[in-house]
């Protein structure tokens, strides 16, 4: 083992991403306790390879003193000149005293040593390999399922990834063996290998399959400003673009909603709104209620929050099952939404119907809530 061979399978540990410089003072640190252990653990003692002279050997360190209480550690002044004439009391004396059976413990420690830093090399290409598909959408191999959780083949070696029950579209059944779509949500440095969360549940979910369906938001023409969702139920879109001959929200949708239906159907059938984001509060709330149709927004810029009027028949649909669509418009403006409808409030003069794109209906419906306060 300590031979020419040995100092050559340094450079082959190099070439798989081990730090041979990191190695050689790792196993220089495993042979010298390796060898306090075996030949005296109060030995003042060091290991030290010589990669040109091809080498591992041991010496001892002992300080020159005028009388000696540890012969382990100390050397009187009479036996150090007998090796070096110019030593004096307070120096320090290197003797090389590599005993004839180390070669074995070495060879033994090393291997150890080398295992131990292949595996680690090892982890840490998998855990670098792993963590550049960190938010991005992968497609995998189910492989197991247990308690509920799905264990996926990634394609990265030992590497699984796991969607949890949380991270499942509600509903969604999954077979051993078949492939799937899934958003690479955490990554995480594990014991063994690095922890994968993966989910079909989280927005960034969608907003991958959005940008693989529409080049203009892959290519950054159209800016996804938010997305909001509840998995199996429906999932809000605002986007935006600075170039008005684009059409954003058509670009999304596609012709005859080709685009769109492909991540609709990736998606089991889940609902999808596509609005235009506006920088006008009451304008963006009014597209953020769809499909329900508005009548009027009011605003308080200071508090953040709306009160939002829809006809009587509407109301149902504007608040959505369970509450998810007005549920997620709150949370795709950021502002507090109070639906009424058209019956719960008072009269005004001249109502207007606001649509989402009339900006100036809606500052004079905000206008005539101010009159009615006043």
């Amino acid at each position: 083992m300590i031979n020419k061979d040995f100092f050559q399978a340094l450079n082959d540990l190099q070439a798989k991403g081990v730090d041979k410089e990191f190695f050689i003072s790792s196993l220089e640190a495993a042979l010298t306790s390796a060898y306090k252990k075996n030949f005296g653990e109060a030995k003042n003692a060091e290991v030290k390879l010589n990669e040109e002279k091809n080498t591992i050997k041991v010496y001892s360190y002992k300080t020159v003193v005028e009388e000696v209480t540890d012969p382990d550690k100390e050397m009187s002044l009479v036996e150090a000149k007998t090796i070096k004439k110019s030593y004096k009391i307070g120096d320090m004396v290197a003797r090389e005293e590599t005993p004839k059976t180390f070669g074995r413990i070495a060879a033994q420690t090393a291997k150890q040593v080398i295992m131990q830093r292949l595996r680690e090399a090892e982890r840490n290409r998998i855990l670098t390999d792993v963590s550049t598909k960190q938010d991005a959408l992968i497609t995998v191999i189910v492989r197991r399922i247990e308690n509920g959780n799905v264990y996926c083949d990634m394609g990265l070696g030992q590497v699984e990834g796991v969607l949890s029950i949380r991270d499942q579209i509600p509903g969604e059944s999954y077979v051993t063996n078949s492939r799937i779509k899934a958003y690479v949500k955490t990554v995480k440095e594990g014991y063994d290998m690095p922890y994968v969360q993966l989910s079909r549940a989280n927005a960034g979910f969608v907003k991958k399959l959005i940008e693989m369906e529409v080049p203009e938001i892959a290519n950054g023409e159209i800016e996804i400003k938010n997305i909001v969702r509840e998995a199996g139920y429906r999932t809000k879109i605002a986007v935006y673009c600075k170039d008005h001959n684009i059409d954003a929200v058509g670009a999304c949708i596609g012709n005859k909603g080709s685009r769109i239906n492909e991540v609709i159907n990736e998606l089991n059938g889940e609902k999808i709104d596509i609005i235009e984001w506006s920088d006008s509060p009451a304008e963006y709330i009014a597209r953020a209620l769809s499909p329900a149709t508005v009548l009027h927004v009011q605003v308080n810029p200071i508090e953040k929050t709306s009160v939002v009027v829809v006809p009587d028949d509407k109301l149902s649909l504007a608040i959505g099952k369970g509450g998810h669509n007005v549920r997620l418009a709150v949370k795709l403006t950021n502002w507090k939404i109070d639906v009424k409808s058209e019956s719960q409030m008072p009269k005004y003069d001249e109502p207007k119907e606001t649509n989402n794109t009339d900006l100036e209906s809606l500052f004079a419906i905000d206008n005539a809530f101010d009159d009615l306060d006043n």
